[in-house]
């Protein structure tokens, strides 16, 4: 039977019928700086957002989706564990960096043993080294401290690739959760290019999880006791562990030794860094933070140092054999994400902060086992002292090499001359802009009362005024980037250069207490919402007025931040349930597997179109990329007293539009869409009565739309099922 239907149906908007969703286009690239820091903004918008938001965590299951309500699971649940994932996959799994059997710490506590240590603690394999026995102690160790049995065939790297293709050689094995030999990558097909933005963004990531894992302790149950000062996993009297007093480091088994593992991991590579990658324009080597001063000659960073590796025996992990600088420049964005690591660890293992229990349970892991203690308690550098030096470092190589005093602003490359002095670049783009404002706040808070605080906060307030006066439009949106002497860039606008620069004033206001970023936060924030966001469709465009959004994770990580900032800070109502929206909209179709820990139990059990890990060659992480294509007619209204039918509905060759009497000799056009918005069909013709005969047979089977105009003014959209 044909139907007339009331237009009233359409007023809401073509959206209302839209089946649009996102195409991933990149499932094979994994690059590290770019997923990390989406791990890092998922997990600050994870359990610490969702307590921001009132949330009781205790109540939350991964195994009832949405219960309490779909905020606290998104927020609580998947973008916690989601973050998770992906550290997990990096760290332990998927074997992409230098292993930690080579790490400097390793080596050196190596060199120290007998001889006779070599098979010690390798099953009596002799083989001519004993760093293999010295990693597996330490393993074994953090096991005996955690009261855990060490996963298998794990693979933990001190220093992070910076680019592979995450395809498995292999299918995921059922038992992938305790032994991570399936999960391994295919070593081939990885980018052996050591790049500080991606060991700094994993460094920060590494943070965030051991501060979270080792804030408190745990006992034989796995029960979760919090550290008051006098209880502790230690001997009486000894920093050394007791096997006997029933208290483990951790909040629970598994977090106790994974926070361990990667404490000596961010160790281990923060040491590697400053003991073999600062380069001072010819060769790279040792920089000494404890004398370093850039007007003695500037070492810094290079943003790409090529590894070549080499098979040491059989059985063992290849080793470094040489570095080699790629690319000598020095990235601004490099230089902010390691600082956000190191200044953040330098909090963690600071032997003064008794602000909270978290602090006291670090204390006992920071005293001499097992971890060494402070320079202050000991006399010996220890890993405070080693995030302290090196966040000094990297902050004023960063002052001597990126920052234009005379223009106020960061710069987002330098070099050195053939006289070691810096050339600066003259292009400060708008996501460097804002995550330098959120490094620099980061670390104001971790050195005040020092030297540095001072210098960093005239930094802070130089950068966000500039980006005040010269990133932003009259509208109240920012421009790309500006290049010192040409102005601001008139490229198409993004998301991502708006929300970074969101999120950086909303962190310079929480550092400074300075109404004006607060305030140009705000407006920025109304931009981003009023001119990026489709709320009939859930998501972002990624550039102003391209009804193609093409996401990464970089740019959805960027989003995440600003939306959270705007809420925690900004009192911007409402922010975190666009976040709800956009994270199920575009967020959780774009991640490859999941497991138990986010409501998966085989196959696709919980019904999210994510499928389980195990039986499938694709581990957890992100698309590296994805499009969305917003419908046309999103923000369409229609006339709610005009008619119209089609009929048959579906049907397959041929179809009827019937209309009202009134559009009898008009001129009349029928466009048909996909369900992604796309046109697939396009026909005018000039009607002596109000029946249109339209054929659809060429069009493959599936969900259209079809919208009728007359003079250019839409009659309505009915939705078209082709069999």
């Amino acid at each position: 039977m044909k139907k007339i239907l009331l237009l009233s149906i359409f007023s809401i908007g073509f959206s209302t019928f839209t089946d649009a969703q996102v195409t991933i286009t990149n499932s094979n690239s994994f690059k590290t700086a770019d997923q990390m820091l989406l791990a890092n903004e998922l997990f600050e918008s994870g359990e610490p957002f969702a307590e921001a938001l009132g949330y009781n965590l205790d109540v939350l299951d991964p195994m009832i989706p949405n219960s309490p309500d779909e905020l606290s699971y998104i927020t609580g649940i998947e973008s916690y564990e989601y973050s998770r994932y992906l550290l997990n996959t990096l760290n332990g799994r998927s074997g992409m960096g230098l292993h930690m059997m080579w790490s400097p710490v390793i080596q050196q506590m190596a060199a120290m043993q007998p001889a006779s240590f070599d098979g010690s603690f390798t099953g009596g394999m002799i083989n001519g080294y004993k760093e293999d026995d010295m990693l597996m102690m330490m393993i074994g160790n953090f096991g005996t401290n955690a009261n855990m049995t060490p996963p298998a065939n794990a693979f933990p790297q001190f220093a992070d690739f910076m680019e592979a293709d995450n395809n498995l050689p292999q299918a995921v094995a059922v038992n992938f959760a305790m032994d991570f030999s399936s999960t391994r990558w295919d070593r081939a097909s990885m980018t052996k290019v050591l790049n500080l933005g991606a060991m700094g963004q994993s460094l920060w990531k590494q943070y965030y999880w051991a501060k979270d894992m080792l804030g408190a302790f745990h006992n034989g149950n796995d029960d979760g006791i919090d550290a008051d000062g006098t209880n502790s996993p230690d001997l009486p009297g000894s920093p050394d562990f007791d096997p006997n007093n029933d208290i483990f480091y951790g909040g629970n088994t598994i977090d106790g030794f994974q926070g361990q593992v990667l404490t000596a991991v961010s160790i281990n590579k923060t040491s590697f860094l400053i003991s073999e990658l600062a380069y001072d324009g010819t060769t790279l080597g040792a920089v000494n933070p404890a004398t370093y001063d850039p007007a003695n000659g500037i070492k810094y960073f290079p943003t790409q140092i090529g590894v070549t590796e080499s098979t040491v025996l059989a059985g063992l992990p290849p080793q470094k054999a040489s570095l080699t600088v790629l690319d000598a420049t020095s990235q601004l964005f490099d230089q902010t994400s390691y600082l956000l690591g190191t200044a953040s660890y330098r909090n963690m293992m600071d032997p003064n902060n008794n602000s909270d229990a978290a602090h006291l349970a670090y204390h006992e892991v920071f005293d001499g086992f097992p971890f060494p203690a402070a320079m202050s308690q000991t006399g010996t550098p220890g890993p405070y002292d080693l995030m302290s030096g090196t966040s000094k470092v990297i902050f004023q190589n960063m002052l001597a090499m990126h920052f234009n005093a005379a223009e106020g602003t960061f710069v987002d490359t330098a070099t050195l001359n053939a006289s070691g002095i810096p050339v600066m670049g003259t292009t400060i783009s708008a996501i460097n802009a804002g995550y330098t404002l959120v490094s620099l706040a980061n670390f104001i808070n971790e050195f005040s009362g020092t030297p540095l605080e001072s210098m960093a906060i005239d930094a802070l307030n130089s950068q966000a005024n500039f980006i005040i006066n010269n990133l932003k439009d009259t509208n109240g949106g920012f421009y790309n980037n500006f290049t010192l002497g040409n102005g601001a860039s008139s490229n198409t606008k993004t998301l991502a250069a708006n929300a970074a620069l969101i999120r950086g004033l909303y962190a310079a206001y929480a550092v400074t207490n300075t109404t004006a970023f607060l305030t140009e936060a705000n407006i920025g924030y109304s931009y981003l919402i009023s001119n990026f966001y489709v709320s009939d469709e859930y998501a972002f465009k990624t550039e102003l007025d391209n009804d193609v959004a093409a996401y990464n994770p970089f740019n959805i990580a960027i989003v995440v931040g600003a939306l959270r900032e705007a809420y925690l800070i900004g009192n911007q109502s409402g922010s975190e349930i666009i976040y709800k929206d956009f994270f199920q909209t575009v967020i959780n179709k774009m991640l490859l597997t999941e497991a138990e820990v986010t409501g998966e139990t085989g196959g696709d059990s919980d019904g999210d179109g994510i499928p389980y890990i195990a039986g499938g060659t694709k581990p957890f992480v992100f698309a590296a990329e994805s499009t969305y294509v917003f419908s046309s007619l999103s923000t369409t209204e229609f006339n709610t007293n005009l008619k119209m039918a089609l009929y048959p509905n579906p049907a397959s060759d041929t179809f009827t539009i019937e209309l009202s009497n009134q559009y009898s000799n008009s001129n009349i056009k029928t466009v048909i869409y996909d369900i992604s918005g796309r046109v697939v069909f396009s026909k005018n013709a000039e009607t002596t009565d109000t029946k249109l005969s339209i054929l659809v047979s060429a069009l493959t089977k599936g969900t259209y739309f079809v919208k009728v105009l007359s003079n250019n003014t839409t009659i309505g959209i009915e939705k078209f099922i082709k069999n």
